[in-house]
């Protein structure tokens, strides 16, 4: 029931891992969606039993978005995580993913920062990133997420509603900024994260990824408020924490 999508550019090194892992635990389907690599990972990835699309449109949302497409019917969930091996879901997060499915939560995000090991292992960009983005978004709309990584479960009646816009690096950003306002249930789940298994970061790595990126998030985020303040009384939800605490509502 559960499609797993995978955004990939040049990661022909490391896709194979990513794959196996999304296999061993079980997912239905694994997606790999090449965004214009100039190395072998579709074909990489095919070998190692995905199913392998293009999106020749350059961008971490385009890629996303067609991953998402044409899914079989029985799939009622969508996992999206990163081709590079740094997401994985150890027994406890998974179990830890299970129960927020099953409470309720149609929006389950992946919380890099809880754990030790898996908040040491973030770079001081993603870090800084991270916080910073978090911390527009408390306030803004007045809810305090931890993460805003790309490990994340979302239902698939409720991402196709959501009808997400951004084509870019503000997809993450959107979906839970429109999960918010729509009242849909959220949970973040610690997990672990590790370092990239081969290649160099497409954002962190370079100068230009950071600000390519850091002004995707902040225009989005702007384009996103704007329309808030416009329509003030879509904003009902409420985000609730692993263990049931609500924070922000």
């Amino acid at each position: 029931r559960v499609a797993v999508v995978l955004p990939a550019l040049d990661e022909a090194e490391s896709v194979a891992a990513s794959v196996a892992h999304w296999r061993e635990i079980g997912c239905g389907l694994v997606r790999v969606v090449d965004n214009g690599s100039t190395d072998n990972t579709s074909e990489v990835a095919r070998k190692a039993g995905a199913e392998v699309l293009h999106e020749p449109v350059r961008g971490y949302g385009a890629a996303a978005w067609c991953g998402a497409g044409g899914l079989p019917e029985n799939i009622t969930w969508i996992l999206f995580s990163s081709a590079d091996g740094s997401d994985y879901l150890d027994e406890t997060s998974l179990e830890d993913f299970r129960k927020a499915v099953a409470d309720g939560a149609c929006l389950v995000i992946g919380d890099r920062v809880t754990r030790p090991d898996a908040r040491a292992t973030l770079n001081p960009v993603q870090r800084f990133g991270n916080a910073f983005a978090c911390t527009l978004i408390r306030l803004g709309w007045g809810v305090s997420f931890r993460d805003l990584g790309s490990l994340r479960l979302i239902r698939r009646d409720t991402f196709d509603w959501l009808a997400l816009q951004d084509r870019a690096f503000g997809w993450n950003i959107e979906m839970q900024v429109r999960s918010v306002e729509a009242g849909i249930p959220i949970r973040e789940v610690p997990v672990g994260y590790r370092p990239r298994q081969a290649g160099s970061p497409k954002i962190s790595g370079s100068l230009r990824g950071v600000v390519q990126a850091g002004s995707g998030i902040v225009m989005t985020l702007a384009r996103l408020w704007t329309d808030h303040k416009s329509h003030p009384a879509r904003c009902l939800a409420s985000l609730t924490s692993i263990s049931g605490e609500t924070k922000g509502g």
